[in-house]
């Protein structure tokens, strides 16, 4: 990792890992520390932080779970020099502080609220909006951390990747104490909660943002960027940048970005693109010239719409244990970005259960095993996950297909069906069929009966509901909002409003409810 800065000095670190371990284990107080820090030390980067907890601390099993970060910053905080970076509103670490500033408004809501009577559809509305917070955490996890694992900053993010589950998983309980009105239980658990969410964003803006900002360059960030919107955000509107220029760092953001960037960065081709420049090395340069595949020929183009197409989530990961391919199909079960590309395998998944991947990747290797199934089984979801080993024509290990697909529907099938019957005629007709027909007006009050006006508050599922075909309209506003026909979406739809369809989807409010209402002639 320390070759991504210059004029480390490691002596420098030895002494300041040497008195911080003094301290923690009592054999010096905090005075004497902060003493002997100013003496020796003078002043110390957030990154040079990071680089002692990546090489110098001794790893243990649980780290990171509660890490008490105001404690370390105590010790720390007279030498501890940050730098004020003036960022544009959109760069990534940006929209990681604003989202950070919004947790920290909801927390004074939770430590306000503690102080009287429990009123549940106050705290209902209050963790409808902490609930968000798991947008951000994504996030981190799928784009800001694979950037610096490819820069060697491995341990900091994995052990952090625990805490951001844990942090996930504290609020989730809380949330689910409150809907079984397990009252005392959920009040007692939220100085706790607040306790440890400011704890993680106290580590985030005081070591990791910094940290990034000295390791990633701005090219990076506005391939991050492009990720990021494809994720999503809590809390904010992030509206993309035509001119590309959204993730712009200031120039002391990338005064230090050894090691190579990432492949495919802002501008980067697409699949198709890639493969391609990749097969123009060797001879291969019509788009439209048929290649040889083992059971037939296709063009890159249909190569390309294959995989966009798939009825079910694929990725590839190669002998090497390095992600490799995913497919990019509208339907995915969970987020993915590009950033995930050349990640290591064991970075993409929480540090709890590392332990079956290696064992998966383990029994492939060897040949003991060639397959390993999972599932996930909630009310109104049935997620079905299969891993499969890659082996050549001579057995040899090649690496670990996944699959993986929402069988919900094909699960909620009974009978048979022989005859054709088309999607369109069992959602009934769409909007525009029937504007032809000289019934129209009591159509149209079929699709808007149920809908006497659409406010802010409206919720989607009473939209869809209205008429299913609306997706059409909503499509065209936004990209985003073809999460609509992802699997997970249905977890979410009996609370989503408007105003929520409209932060997630970063199409303006009034904008958005104009369309609506034009649509349904409210």
């Amino acid at each position: 990792m320390r070759e991504n800065f210059q004029n480390i000095d490691g002596k420098k670190l030895e002494i300041v890992h040497e008195i911080k371990s003094a301290y923690d284990e009592g054999k010096i107080s905090l005075e004497e520390a902060r003493k002997a820090l100013k003496d020796r030390v003078q002043h110390l980067a957030p990154y040079e932080i990071a680089i002692i907890e990546q090489e110098m601390v001794e790893e243990t099993e649980d780290e990171c779970i509660k890490e008490d970060i105001q404690a370390m910053l105590e010790v720390f905080q007279d030498v501890l020099v940050t730098k004020d970076q003036e960022l544009p509103e959109n760069h990534p670490i940006s929209c990681y502080r604003r989202e950070n500033a919004k947790m920290k408004e909801l927390l004074l809501s939770v430590e306000d609220l503690v102080q009287y009577p429990l009123i549940k559809n106050q705290w209902l509305e209050l963790y409808e909006d902490l609930l968000k917070f798991k947008i951000h955490l994504s996030r981190k996890q799928n784009q800001l951390y694979p950037v610096l694992e490819k820069k060697g900053f491995t341990r900091p993010t994995t052990t952090m990747w625990t805490l951001d589950d844990f942090i996930r998983d504290e609020i989730s309980e809380c949330y689910n104490l409150l809907l079984e009105d397990k009252e005392e239980e959920f009040i007692g658990k939220q100085a706790e909660l607040v306790a440890d969410v400011r704890d993680l964003m106290d580590k985030e803006e005081n070591i990791l943002y910094p940290t990034s900002l000295e390791m990633i360059n701005e090219e990076e960030f506005r391939y991050m960027a492009e990720g990021d919107r494809e994720i999503g955000f809590a809390y904010i509107s992030v509206q993309a940048d035509k001119s590309g220029n959204s993730a712009s760092a200031s120039s002391s953001a990338s005064a230090s970005t050894a090691g190579a960037p990432l492949s495919g960065l802002s501008s980067a081709p697409g699949f198709a693109e890639e493969l391609a420049g990749l097969l123009g090395k060797y001879g291969f340069n019509n788009k439209e010239e048929k290649l040889n595949v083992s059971t037939g020929q296709l063009t890159l183009e249909q190569i390309n719409l294959i995989y966009q197409h798939m009825p079910v989530d694929l990725s590839y990961v190669d002998e090497n244990e390095l992600v490799c391919f995913y497919t990019d199909t509208k339907h995915r079960v969970f987020p993915r970005s590009k950033n995930v590309i050349g990640r290591d395998v064991k970075n993409c998944h929480p540090k709890a259960s590392v332990h079956i991947v290696e064992e998966i990747i383990k029994k492939f290797r060897s040949g003991e095993q060639d397959k390993a199934e999972f599932w996930i089984n909630k009310p109104d979801l049935f997620i079905y996950i299969i891993y499969y080993a890659v082996r050549d024509e001579n057995g040899k290990f090649r690496g670990v297909l996944e699959m993986m697909q929402d069988c919900t529907h094909i699960r909620s099938l009974q009978g048979s069906q022989t005859l054709l019957t088309w999607e369109q005629q069992e959602k009934g007709k769409s909007k525009e069929t029937f504007e032809d027909e000289e019934n129209r007006e009591s159509t149209e009050s079929l699709t808007a009966g149920k809908l006497t006006e659409i406010t802010e508050d409206t919720l989607l599922k009473d939209i869809l509901e209205a008429d299913p075909n609306v997706k059409t309209l909503l499509f065209r506003l936004s990209d985003r909002f073809k999460a609509l026909n992802t699997p997970l979406a249905r977890i979410m739809l009996p609370k989503a409003t408007v105003k929520i369809m409209s932060e997630r989807a970063e199409v303006d409010l009034n904008t958005l409810l104009r369309e609506l209402r034009e649509y349904f002639k409210l």
